[in-house]
């Protein structure tokens, strides 16, 4: 049976925890269950983490309990990747798996790889994506760098895939989300921008309308260049894809 042709939902995950879990996490197994097969192929995209293989392994096992087939590392990093290889194993996937690690870093080797244009063309064609940690926010909007690290008014906004159409950090809920809150600060007025507490998860549907997994995620408004909190987005009640 053929690809469906329609954008599928994207899951961005914060992480934590998992590896203290004896059964499969839940929230990956509904990711999974996107790919709409037994035992999906995933390709995982190690870049935020210089393709890691000891990451790579142990989050592979995770995805494997949660139902994954194949689970390919899609070398992308190093002096010589083999970019045609990379290409053919992202295409041929059922699912691609975006993986922790450093935002800007991860978007530095997408760029540079011309990996960027593949990923979104894959996305818009029906494959789904899902993200975890650094790989969540590369999948969103885009992110905050400062051009001068001793100078906090040098803060700016870098692009990401914009494959979910958010904006969105991971696990900073014990430091009060202060990356979270400095982007909410310098997005268009009235934007929301969605903190993904430990182990829990945003869905974002095509169209950009944000769900929250398994807890509630926490969000801020841009009001006057102010970042403000607001009600946190709450799961429904019955579970959706």
């Amino acid at each position: 049976m053929g690809r469906s042709r329609t954008p599928k939902p994207v899951w961005l995950l914060a992480g934590g925890r998992g590896s203290h879990r004896r059964g499969p996490d839940p929230l990956l197994q509904r990711a999974l269950s996107l790919a709409e097969k037994p035992s999906p192929a995933v390709a995982y995209v190690g870049a935020p983490s210089g393709d890691n293989r000891a990451f790579f392994l142990m989050i592979a096992g995770e995805l494997k309990k949660a139902g994954a087939g194949e689970v390919t590392l899609v070398r992308l990093c190093g002096r010589r990747p083999d970019l045609d290889r990379a290409r053919d194993e992202l295409a041929r996937a059922d699912l691609v798996f975006m993986t922790g690690g450093d935002v800007e870093e991860g978007m530095r080797v997408l760029e540079e790889t011309s990996t960027v244009t593949l990923l979104r063309e894959l996305a818009s064609g029906g494959v789904p994506f899902l993200g975890v940690s650094a790989g969540s926010i590369m999948l969103a909007r885009s992110w905050v760098r400062w051009r001068d690290p001793h100078d906090e008014a040098s803060v700016e906004l870098f692009p990401c895939l914009g494959i979910a159409d958010v904006w969105c950090d991971t696990h900073g809920e014990a430091e009060g989300w202060e990356e979270l809150a400095t982007l909410a600060r310098i997005v268009p007025e009235g934007s929301v921008s969605h903190g993904i507490p430990m182990s829990a998860g945003l869905v974002v549907h095509p169209g950009g309308r944000p769900e929250a997994a398994g807890g509630p995620v926490h969000r801020f408004e841009s009001r006057a260049g102010e970042a403000v909190r607001i009600a946190d987005l709450e799961p429904p009640t019955v579970p959706r894809l």
